[in-house]
């Protein structure tokens, strides 16, 4: 009997979302709802012939590969997934699939990336909270007609945005390494010449790069501070591609007016984080991609995956270079 661990249920959905009923009498199954803690996997997962990973949620490096006696398979959502070690469950024998991206992936992705712009540039949570408490109005917010769109990364999740931007009649600036003026107007869009020249005109700044060594802290203090005192940061990409540090700093001294951040160098959010103190900042649980339809594509995809490998015919195999993000999974 093949025991399979799904991990990071944070909503306790796993179940419902897919039918895992089709495993009985052939595997037995348990869902964990709260993160492990990096020291207490290797005792808890030892049991484990299966693992279900929901994308990037909880690390699997080497050390805790090579300690899981029982692992022969795993499944993560997602293209990609910067918190696996692929080469080390490579070498181990561990065969690995995705759920790859299911449709409607980027569309929904954008809607978030907007919900949180307009949260944020409105001010609404913080007036939420006032009325809450018997307060009416508890500040105004600013508008984004005429204003000036900054999008860091203009591939597939970027041109959408930059898109949606214009529908809000925003002029809209891009700019990444290696963005060429021609992407850029191709998706109605200005190139900017430099990071710092988009971070000086813009007045709402939103990320859309992956994480990599030259991603990493690519927006720190000398960044925040050419830009506008009324800009608004927007991070739904990854925490560390913002210094956290310089971020907190910026935010308490009113260097830009507010941020909107879905992503976090540590997740979840540590309870006494001070960011959770800071009234000019929107938080959210790294929900842009947890929708019902995407949760439940994400679920019957590593189920499919897992009888799959169970019938002896595994689908969706990655190799270590997929895992890592550096070729496309397949589809």
């Amino acid at each position: 009997m093949a025991k399979i661990a799904i991990l990071d249920d944070y909503l306790n959905c796993a179940r419902t979302l897919a039918d895992w009923g089709r495993l009985a009498g052939r595997a037995e199954v348990t869902v964990f709802q709260d993160p492990i803690h990096e020291a207490e996997l290797a005792d808890r997962l030892a049991p484990f012939h299966i693992l279900c990973l929901m994308r990037d949620r909880t690390p699997f490096p080497r050390a805790v590969i090579d300690a899981l006696p029982n692992l022969e398979f795993l499944t993560y959502t997602g293209g990609s997934n910067l918190a696996l070690d692929g080469e080390a469950a490579a070498q181990r024998g561990v065969v690995m699939s995705t759920t790859g991206i299911p449709p409607n992936a980027l569309e929904e992705h954008t809607e978030f990336v907007w919900a949180l712009i307009l949260a944020t540039i409105r001010d609404i949570p913080a007036n939420d909270a006032g009325m809450r408490r018997g307060r009416w109005q508890s500040g105004y917010g600013r508008s984004l007609c005429g204003r000036t769109l900054g999008v860091i990364g203009l591939g597939n999740f970027g041109t959408r945005v930059a898109e949606m931007g214009k529908a809000f009649n925003m002029e809209v600036l891009a700019w990444s390494q290696n963005l060429t003026e021609e992407k850029a107007v191709q998706h109605g869009a200005t190139r900017a010449d430099s990071l710092e020249s988009l971070l000086r005109q813009s007045d709402v700044v939103t990320i859309h790069q992956r994480l990599s060594d030259r991603t990493r802290g690519l927006i720190g203090r000398a960044q925040f501070a050419v830009m506008k005192p009324g800009a608004v940061l927007i991070n739904t990409s990854r925490g560390p591609i913002v210094e956290e540090a310089a971020l907190i700093e910026a935010l308490r001294g009113r260097r830009i007016l507010r941020a909107g951040l879905d992503v976090f160098d540590i997740e979840p959010l540590p309870p006494h984080h001070p960011l959770r103190e800071l009234p000019n900042v929107v938080l959210s649980p790294h929900m842009g991609f947890v929708t019902e339809h995407l949760m439940r594509s994400f679920y019957q995809d590593s189920l499919d995956n897992v009888e799959a490998w169970l019938n002896g015919a595994p689908i969706r195999v990655v190799d270590p270079e997929m895992v890592a993000g550096r070729k496309r999974p397949p589809i």
